[in-house]
Protein backbone atom coordinates (compact mmCIF):
# COMPACT_ATOMS: atom_id res chain seq x y z
CA UNK A 1 0.00 0.00 0.00
CA UNK A 2 1.32 3.49 -1.11
CA UNK A 3 1.09 6.27 1.31
CA UNK A 4 1.89 9.73 0.84
CA UNK A 5 3.91 12.14 3.19
CA UNK A 6 6.40 15.20 3.49
CA UNK A 7 9.64 14.56 3.55
CA UNK A 8 13.03 16.03 2.85
CA UNK A 9 14.87 14.06 0.30
CA UNK A 10 19.05 13.91 0.66
CA UNK A 11 21.28 12.46 -1.76
CA UNK A 12 25.08 12.52 -1.74
CA UNK A 13 27.87 10.71 -3.50
CA UNK A 14 31.60 10.83 -3.58
CA UNK A 15 32.69 12.73 -5.84
CA UNK A 16 35.40 11.52 -8.67
CA UNK A 17 35.05 7.38 -7.86
CA UNK A 18 35.59 6.62 -11.11
CA UNK A 19 39.04 8.40 -11.08
CA UNK A 20 40.16 7.20 -7.91
CA UNK A 21 39.55 3.96 -9.48
CA UNK A 22 41.77 4.48 -12.26
CA UNK A 23 44.58 6.21 -10.02
CA UNK A 24 44.27 3.83 -6.42
CA UNK A 25 43.54 1.03 -7.77
CA UNK A 26 40.04 -1.82 -7.05
CA UNK A 27 40.70 -2.50 -3.85
CA UNK A 28 41.94 0.61 -2.30
CA UNK A 29 38.98 2.84 -3.98
CA UNK A 30 36.62 0.25 -2.66
CA UNK A 31 37.90 0.55 0.87
CA UNK A 32 38.08 4.38 0.78
CA UNK A 33 34.36 4.81 -0.61
CA UNK A 34 33.16 2.17 1.74
CA UNK A 35 34.77 4.84 4.67
CA UNK A 36 32.92 7.36 2.84
CA UNK A 37 29.35 5.95 2.73
CA UNK A 38 29.95 4.44 6.37
CA UNK A 39 30.15 8.27 7.87
CA UNK A 40 27.53 9.42 5.49
CA UNK A 41 25.27 6.66 7.08
CA UNK A 42 26.48 7.67 10.64
CA UNK A 43 25.35 11.20 9.89
CA UNK A 44 21.92 10.33 8.92
CA UNK A 45 20.98 8.50 11.22
CA UNK A 46 22.46 10.96 14.23
CA UNK A 47 20.80 13.71 12.69
CA UNK A 48 17.24 12.00 12.72
CA UNK A 49 17.33 10.52 9.02
CA UNK A 50 16.54 7.32 7.47
CA UNK A 51 19.17 5.48 5.24
CA UNK A 52 16.09 4.71 2.08
CA UNK A 53 19.47 2.86 -0.03
CA UNK A 54 22.81 3.39 -0.95
CA UNK A 55 23.35 2.21 -4.43
CA UNK A 56 27.89 2.04 -5.38
CA UNK A 57 29.41 5.39 -4.01
CA UNK A 58 25.76 7.55 -3.21
CA UNK A 59 23.83 7.25 -0.18
CA UNK A 60 19.67 8.55 -0.24
CA UNK A 61 18.14 9.23 2.69
CA UNK A 62 15.20 10.99 4.18
CA UNK A 63 14.71 13.29 7.07
CA UNK A 64 11.60 14.59 9.15
CA UNK A 65 12.14 18.29 8.31
CA UNK A 66 14.38 20.23 5.89
CA UNK A 67 16.37 21.66 8.82
CA UNK A 68 17.87 18.12 9.93
CA UNK A 69 18.22 17.54 6.49
CA UNK A 70 20.73 20.71 6.31
CA UNK A 71 22.26 19.17 9.35
CA UNK A 72 23.23 16.20 8.30
CA UNK A 73 24.12 17.18 5.18
CA UNK A 74 26.85 20.17 6.70
CA UNK A 75 28.47 16.96 9.30
CA UNK A 76 28.78 15.02 6.44
CA UNK A 77 30.86 17.77 4.60
CA UNK A 78 32.95 17.87 7.31
CA UNK A 79 33.51 14.10 7.90
CA UNK A 80 34.71 13.44 4.58
CA UNK A 81 36.89 16.69 4.47
CA UNK A 82 38.63 15.09 8.02
CA UNK A 83 39.67 11.75 5.81
CA UNK A 84 42.93 11.54 4.97
CA UNK A 85 44.07 11.43 1.20
CA UNK A 86 44.13 8.05 -0.23
CA UNK A 87 47.41 8.20 -2.72
CA UNK A 88 47.15 11.40 -4.09
CA UNK A 89 43.20 11.93 -4.08
CA UNK A 90 41.21 14.08 -1.53
CA UNK A 91 38.21 12.40 -1.12
CA UNK A 92 35.31 14.88 -1.39
CA UNK A 93 31.09 14.72 -1.83
CA UNK A 94 28.43 16.34 -3.46
CA UNK A 95 24.75 16.85 -1.77
CA UNK A 96 21.82 17.24 -2.96
CA UNK A 97 18.21 17.80 -0.83
CA UNK A 98 14.90 18.80 -1.69
CA UNK A 99 11.47 18.89 0.86
CA UNK A 100 8.21 18.09 -0.26
CA UNK A 101 5.25 15.25 -1.04
CA UNK A 102 6.73 11.77 -1.79
CA UNK A 103 4.73 8.41 -2.07
CA UNK A 104 6.19 5.64 0.16
CA UNK A 105 6.30 1.87 -0.77
CA UNK A 106 7.40 -0.34 1.54
CA UNK A 107 11.18 1.16 2.96
CA UNK A 108 11.22 3.38 -0.51
CA UNK A 109 9.95 6.73 -1.67
CA UNK A 110 9.23 7.73 -4.95
CA UNK A 111 7.87 10.81 -6.84
CA UNK A 112 8.58 14.78 -8.08
CA UNK A 113 10.39 15.30 -4.92
CA UNK A 114 12.80 12.75 -5.20
CA UNK A 115 13.49 12.91 -8.79
CA UNK A 116 13.59 16.97 -8.34
CA UNK A 117 16.79 16.05 -4.88
CA UNK A 118 18.35 13.88 -7.46
CA UNK A 119 18.78 16.67 -10.41
CA UNK A 120 20.06 18.67 -7.27
CA UNK A 121 22.65 16.45 -6.55
CA UNK A 122 24.06 16.49 -10.24
CA UNK A 123 24.19 19.92 -9.75
CA UNK A 124 26.34 19.45 -6.49
CA UNK A 125 30.10 19.84 -7.58
CA UNK A 126 32.47 18.60 -4.97
CA UNK A 127 32.40 20.09 -1.52
CA UNK A 128 29.13 21.56 -2.34
CA UNK A 129 25.59 21.01 -0.46
CA UNK A 130 22.78 22.28 -2.91
CA UNK A 131 19.24 22.35 -2.37
CA UNK A 132 15.77 24.71 -3.76
CA UNK A 133 15.38 28.27 -3.01
CA UNK A 134 11.89 26.79 -2.24
CA UNK A 135 13.67 24.18 0.50
CA UNK A 136 16.11 27.20 1.65
CA UNK A 137 13.82 29.15 2.40
CA UNK A 138 11.98 26.68 5.08
CA UNK A 139 15.24 26.49 6.96
CA UNK A 140 15.52 27.66 10.42
CA UNK A 141 16.75 30.90 11.61
CA UNK A 142 20.29 29.25 12.29
CA UNK A 143 20.93 28.19 8.59
CA UNK A 144 20.65 32.05 7.27
CA UNK A 145 23.85 33.31 7.13
CA UNK A 146 25.10 30.10 5.63
CA UNK A 147 22.54 30.36 2.81
CA UNK A 148 23.89 31.95 -0.83
CA UNK A 149 21.78 31.96 -4.01
CA UNK A 150 23.13 30.70 -7.06
CA UNK A 151 20.92 30.57 -10.25
CA UNK A 152 17.97 28.89 -11.91
CA UNK A 153 18.01 25.39 -13.67
CA UNK A 154 15.02 24.19 -16.05
CA UNK A 155 13.90 20.90 -15.04
CA UNK A 156 11.79 18.80 -17.34
CA UNK A 157 7.59 18.82 -16.26
CA UNK A 158 7.90 22.08 -14.59
CA UNK A 159 6.84 25.53 -15.93
CA UNK A 160 9.15 28.00 -14.45
CA UNK A 161 12.76 27.42 -13.88
CA UNK A 162 14.00 25.53 -10.23
CA UNK A 163 15.79 28.48 -8.30
CA UNK A 164 19.16 26.93 -6.50
CA UNK A 165 20.82 27.79 -3.22
CA UNK A 166 23.96 26.38 -1.84
CA UNK A 167 24.39 25.89 2.06
CA UNK A 168 28.01 27.28 2.62
CA UNK A 169 29.67 25.03 5.55
CA UNK A 170 33.01 26.40 5.13
CA UNK A 171 35.26 29.01 7.43
CA UNK A 172 36.81 32.10 5.30
CA UNK A 173 40.31 30.51 6.19
CA UNK A 174 38.99 26.90 5.02
CA UNK A 175 39.05 25.84 8.46
CA UNK A 176 35.97 23.34 8.70
CA UNK A 177 33.79 24.45 11.46
CA UNK A 178 30.97 22.43 13.62
CA UNK A 179 27.30 22.68 12.26
CA UNK A 180 26.10 25.31 14.89
CA UNK A 181 29.09 27.90 13.71
CA UNK A 182 29.77 27.97 9.89
CA UNK A 183 30.90 31.05 7.93
CA UNK A 184 30.77 31.79 4.48
CA UNK A 185 33.36 30.73 2.07
CA UNK A 186 35.51 33.30 0.35
CA UNK A 187 35.63 32.94 -3.60
CA UNK A 188 38.03 31.43 -5.67
CA UNK A 189 39.36 32.73 -8.28
CA UNK A 190 38.06 30.20 -11.67
CA UNK A 191 39.36 29.72 -15.10
CA UNK A 192 37.15 27.86 -17.60
CA UNK A 193 39.69 25.72 -20.44
CA UNK A 194 38.28 24.58 -23.36
CA UNK A 195 40.02 22.33 -26.01
CA UNK A 196 38.70 21.13 -29.34
CA UNK A 197 41.05 19.29 -31.55
CA UNK A 198 44.45 21.23 -31.92
CA UNK A 199 42.69 24.50 -30.28
CA UNK A 200 42.60 25.53 -26.57
CA UNK A 201 40.97 29.25 -25.41
CA UNK A 202 41.27 30.36 -21.67
CA UNK A 203 38.12 32.24 -20.40
CA UNK A 204 38.39 34.26 -16.64
CA UNK A 205 36.43 37.09 -16.50
CA UNK A 206 33.07 37.45 -15.45
CA UNK A 207 30.92 39.29 -17.28
CA UNK A 208 31.99 37.41 -20.60
CA UNK A 209 29.32 34.41 -22.08
CA UNK A 210 31.07 32.20 -24.64
CA UNK A 211 28.63 31.57 -27.47
CA UNK A 212 29.20 27.74 -29.04
CA UNK A 213 27.80 26.92 -32.63
CA UNK A 214 28.16 26.78 -36.01
CA UNK A 215 27.40 30.22 -36.81
CA UNK A 216 31.08 31.96 -37.34
CA UNK A 217 29.83 34.53 -35.08
CA UNK A 218 29.94 32.27 -32.22
CA UNK A 219 32.77 32.71 -29.35
CA UNK A 220 33.58 28.83 -30.26
CA UNK A 221 33.19 27.68 -33.56
CA UNK A 222 31.74 23.78 -34.12
CA UNK A 223 30.70 22.69 -37.39
CA UNK A 224 28.97 19.79 -38.08
CA UNK A 225 25.15 18.55 -38.76
CA UNK A 226 24.24 18.26 -35.79
CA UNK A 227 24.95 20.88 -33.71
CA UNK A 228 22.71 24.26 -34.51
CA UNK A 229 23.96 28.11 -35.61
CA UNK A 230 24.09 28.32 -31.78
CA UNK A 231 23.93 25.55 -30.27
CA UNK A 232 25.07 26.69 -26.22
CA UNK A 233 26.40 29.42 -23.71
CA UNK A 234 29.20 28.68 -20.96
CA UNK A 235 28.62 31.75 -18.86
CA UNK A 236 30.49 32.33 -15.46
CA UNK A 237 28.14 32.94 -12.50
CA UNK A 238 29.45 33.93 -9.42
CA UNK A 239 32.06 31.01 -8.44
CA UNK A 240 30.53 28.59 -11.03
CA UNK A 241 30.29 27.93 -15.01
CA UNK A 242 26.98 27.24 -16.40
CA UNK A 243 26.02 25.89 -19.57
CA UNK A 244 22.94 26.26 -20.88
CA UNK A 245 21.62 24.06 -24.10
CA UNK A 246 20.11 26.49 -26.61
CA UNK A 247 19.88 24.05 -29.38
CA UNK A 248 17.20 21.26 -31.64
CA UNK A 249 19.45 18.11 -30.87
CA UNK A 250 20.59 19.16 -27.19
CA UNK A 251 24.13 19.13 -25.85
CA UNK A 252 25.21 16.05 -24.25
CA UNK A 253 27.42 16.83 -21.03
CA UNK A 254 29.83 14.00 -19.68
CA UNK A 255 31.78 14.91 -16.31
CA UNK A 256 34.29 12.79 -15.38
CA UNK A 257 33.72 10.05 -12.92
CA UNK A 258 29.55 10.52 -13.99
CA UNK A 259 26.88 9.34 -16.64
CA UNK A 260 26.80 11.35 -19.22
CA UNK A 261 23.69 13.62 -19.66
CA UNK A 262 21.93 15.48 -22.46
CA UNK A 263 20.39 18.80 -21.80
CA UNK A 264 17.84 20.00 -23.71
CA UNK A 265 17.14 23.64 -23.16
CA UNK A 266 18.26 22.89 -20.09
CA UNK A 267 20.98 24.49 -17.79
CA UNK A 268 23.94 22.74 -15.78
CA UNK A 269 26.75 23.20 -13.43
CA UNK A 270 30.02 22.14 -14.80
CA UNK A 271 32.28 20.31 -12.68
CA UNK A 272 35.87 20.23 -12.68
CA UNK A 273 36.49 18.54 -15.23
CA UNK A 274 34.54 16.66 -18.57
CA UNK A 275 33.36 16.84 -22.11
CA UNK A 276 30.77 18.45 -24.56
CA UNK A 277 29.27 17.12 -27.61
CA UNK A 278 26.39 18.60 -29.39
CA UNK A 279 23.28 16.86 -31.23
CA UNK A 280 25.26 13.67 -30.60
CA UNK A 281 26.12 11.38 -27.79
CA UNK A 282 30.30 11.29 -26.97
CA UNK A 283 30.40 7.60 -28.36
CA UNK A 284 29.37 8.89 -31.33
CA UNK A 285 30.30 12.29 -32.25
CA UNK A 286 33.57 13.46 -33.69
CA UNK A 287 33.54 16.47 -32.63
CA UNK A 288 34.16 16.88 -28.87
CA UNK A 289 34.78 19.80 -26.47
CA UNK A 290 36.67 19.10 -23.78
CA UNK A 291 36.18 21.24 -20.46
CA UNK A 292 38.27 22.12 -17.25
CA UNK A 293 37.38 24.40 -14.32
CA UNK A 294 41.04 25.26 -12.56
Amino acid sequence: MNNAREVAVLFADVSDSTKLYESEGDRAAMEAIAVCVDQMQRHVESSGGRIVKTIGDEVMAVFPTADTAAAAAGDMQCAIDGLPPVGGTKLGIGVGFQWGPVIQSADDVFGDTVNLAARLTQQAGRGQIITSSETADRLGPIFGSFKRPLYAIHVKGKAEGVELCELIWREVDDVTMSSAHRAVAKPVPLVLRLKYNDREMVYRRHNEVITIGRDPACVFVVVNASTSRHHCTIERRRERFILADQSTNGTYVTAEGNAEIILKREELLLGKHGWITFGQPRAEAKDIVEYFCD
